[in-house]
């Protein structure tokens, strides 16, 4: 099967203090279209009018330009660009039906903020706590993918957006180009840094850095 060329797209964790720690906002999509009916941070891809050639940087800079239309077009959340963080990248197996190329970046939430989606393209809005998230999706409240699911349990081990915020600009912004594997009929997503990321041998020995995604809950093996 031959690789399909990625679409460039990009997503905005907006992040808020609340009483019991960090909360991000996420939004259910529609039935119909990518990530029909999971529950996702907003976003989408990059279009035409994100592109600006003359910049230093093209790629981010039109990412950066979508995260910011994204918030406005699904929320109704102005977003200050400059206020982004770039938190990470994302590219689906090579042989995904559909692939996007994404930049997830992370922004404090504006103060004076009320959600309002759209009722199209997204249906339901919501401020979760990370790990409150991540129980619902083992519970079969909601469904994530992949890259939302390991953000959220990422954000989960800070307290405070600044915290959050203050590491994301600390450090390089960790890129995955995920490849799958179904032991057993269990999906399997395996990254970068795996020794299993080029074989699938699961079983050996060396650094780990997987999703298990079982049916009782998804397990997250990361060695450093």
């Amino acid at each position: 099967m031959s690789e399909i060329e990625p679409i460039p797209a990009a997503t905005v964790v907006l992040a808020r203090d609340g009483a019991d720690g960090i909360e991000v906002l996420m939004l259910r999509r529609s039935s119909r279209g990518a990530f029909g009916g999971m529950w996702v941070f907003p976003g989408g891809r990059v279009e035409n009018e994100d592109i600006d050639a003359s910049a230093d940087d093209e790629e981010l800079t039109a990412a950066r330009r979508a995260a910011v239309r994204e918030a406005q077009e699904e929320a109704a959340v102005v977003v200050d660009g400059d206020a982004l963080v770039t938190f990470s990248h994302w590219l689906p197996p090579p042989v995904a039906p559909k692939r996007f190329s994404t930049w997830f970046f992370l922004a404090p939430a504006p103060d004076a903020i009320e959600v309002a989606v759209d009722n199209r393209e997204i249906h339901e809005h919501e401020w979760l706590r990370p790990v409150d998230a991540i129980a619902r999706r083992d519970a079969g409240e909601i469904e994530l993918a992949p890259p939302t699911w390991v953000t959220l349990w990422r954000l989960s081990g800070v307290d405070t957006v600044d915290e959050a915020v203050r590491l994301a600009r600390e450090s390089e912004p960790q890129r995955f180009e995920t490849h799958m594997y179904f032991p057993d009929g269990v999906p399997v997503a395996v990254w970068h840094d795996d020794v299993a990321y080029d074989d699938g041998d699961l079983q050996q020995p060396g650094e780990r850095h997987r999703l298990w995604m079982l049916p009782d809950g998804w397990q997250y093996e990361l060695t450093s």
